[in-house]
Formats: C-alpha cells, sequence, structure tokens
C-alpha cells in the first residue's frame, strides 16, 4: 500500500467535510474492493473514510409502504432482517446469495451500489424495484442512479446514506452465479409493481439494465412463458473467460424465466 491519512469519523456530516477538505480522500464501506485495491497499490488515496463508526447509517425500518435500509447495513443484516422478509422476501433472498458468510458479514449495500460492479447483485433489486437512492445531498432515483461500469451518479463529494425499497406485488431474483465468488455472471430481478412490470439484468452488461422487452411481455402475461422467448443484443454484452456474449444473451431468457416462475 501507498502512505495515507486513516479517518473514522462519527457522523455523517463529519465524514462530508473529510472529503471535501482532502485532497484526493475516498470512502471506506464494505472494502472488498477497495482494500484488494490499496493493496495491490492500484489507488494512492490522500485520506481513507472509514464509515463503519457511523451509527446513522445503519438499520433496516418499515416506511412509506416499502422497506429502508442505512448504506452501512450489511449483506447479512438484509437476509436475516424479519422485516425484510415479511416485506419484500425478494430482497432477503437476494443478499443471502451474496458471496460467502465472511463477505455478508462485512460487505455493505452503499458500498455495493457505489462501487457499481457489473456483477454484483444489489444494482438489479435496486432497479428492478425502483427504488431510491437517498445522499447527504438529495435523492436518486434507480433509473438515473447506474451510469456504466464502476460509474453512478455520485458526485466526488456525495455519500450514500440509505436506499429505500417500495414494497412489489411480488418479486424474485435468480442469478447463474460463477463457482468461485458467486458473482453473476447473469442474474435477473423481476417485480410486479403497481405500476407495472420491472426487469432487471445484472452480470450481462457494463452495468445492470432494465429489459424493456421483458418488462412489455410481462405487462400483458405475468408468466415464465411470456419471457420464454425474449432477446437480447450480445453486443451490448461483456465477453470474458466466464461467458461469451453470445452465453449471456441466452442466460438473460433463461433466468428472467426462473425469476417469473420463482416469483409466481
Amino acid at each position: 500500500m501507498y502512505a495515507f491519512n486513516y479517518h473514522k469519523p462519527g457522523s455523517v456530516s463529519e465524514a462530508a467535510s473529510l472529503l471535501s477538505g482532502s485532497e484526493d480522500a475516498k470512502l471506506l464501506a464494505g472494502g472488498h474492493t477497495y482494500i484488494p485495491t490499496l493493496k495491490q497499490r492500484l489507488a494512492q488515496p490522500s485520506d481513507v473514510v472509514d464509515l463503519s463508526a457511523i451509527a446513522e447509517l445503519k438499520g433496516i425500518r418499515e416506511e412509506n409502504g416499502g422497506i429502508t435500509v442505512g448504506a452501512m447495513t450489511t449483506h447479512a443484516e438484509v437476509a436475516h432482517s424479519d422485516v425484510v422478509k415479511r416485506v419484500i422476501p425478494a430482497l432477503a433472498d437476494l443478499a443471502e446469495g451474496i458471496g460467502d458468510p465472511q463477505v455478508r458479514n462485512r460487505g455493505t449495500i452503499g458500498g455495493s451500489i457505489a462501487n457499481n460492479d457489473p456483477a454484483a447483485d444489489y444494482p438489479g433489486a435496486v432497479l428492478g424495484l425502483g427504488a431510491t437512492v437517498r445522499t447527504n445531498k438529495r435523492e436518486i432515483a434507480a433509473d438515473d442512479f447506474f451510469v456504466a461500469m464502476f460509474e453512478t451518479a455520485l458526485e466526488e463529494d456525495e455519500i450514500i446514506t440509505a436506499v429505500h425499497f417500495p414494497a412489489p406485488e411480488k418479486a424474485a431474483y435468480v442469478k447463474f452465479p460463477n463457482p468461485a465468488s458467486r458473482y453473476s455472471v447473469v442474474g435477473a430481478f423481476v417485480a410486479r409493481t403497481s405500476a407495472g412490470p420491472r426487469v432487471a439484468i445484472t452480470g450481462a452488461g457494463g452495468t445492470a439494465f432494465r429489459h424493456q422487452g421483458a418488462e412489455q411481455a410481462l405487462a400483458s402475461n405475468w408468466s415464465p412463458d411470456a419471457v420464454a422467448g425474449i432477446t437480447t443484443d450480445p453486443n451490448d454484452l461483456n465477453s470474458d473467460i466466464h461467458a461469451s456474449a453470445d452465453y449471456r444473451a441466452h442466460l438473460v431468457a433463461v433466468m428472467t424465466k426462473r425469476a417469473v416462475a420463482k416469483a409466481g
């Protein structure tokens, strides 16, 4: 690692002050991406601001017909929450499938969506449920939040404080996991909401995206058969050692069909 100044603020306002007052400060949430990056000397921040001591960023509560999850709430806490299991069971199920127990007990929802790894699971839930990302400055709709691979709408000195998920009529998440990391090679989060169906795809492209074809098919017929024949342009998808773009395009239809069947 390169040398840096380490800070552990006790409030969001203190963390924001450290961010704006430092030459090149970076936030540390769960650390599953940033700490390896530091170890490999691929980043040289002037300051690292650890958010783990900020109580106001943690917790889960039922609110406004849905659930609000604090940014520093761990995957394990979401997975085991009785409130989440009752109001949005698909969200608890998704969290239970992230990584392994070590990852689930350290990784946080805020860190996951801020990093926006294309193979991460939480972006699927945020997009699929039409969530709202709350920061210390504003609220950002899910459809506006994920911009590109490892890029979001967040400003340099902006801190995610919570994510609000509206409760759907029904929802489910199914993924084809990498057998080693359990990252999503392709995942599909489907939700039937009062405004119509939403289908979010993870792992396939540079960032999570909504599948308009699947949503249109489900709008007229909510059934697995309705999405069995959906197509996805492989030219827009990732191709790597884990799966070709063509195979990912095939998996989009398979995972979406399974997710609709799982939702019921």
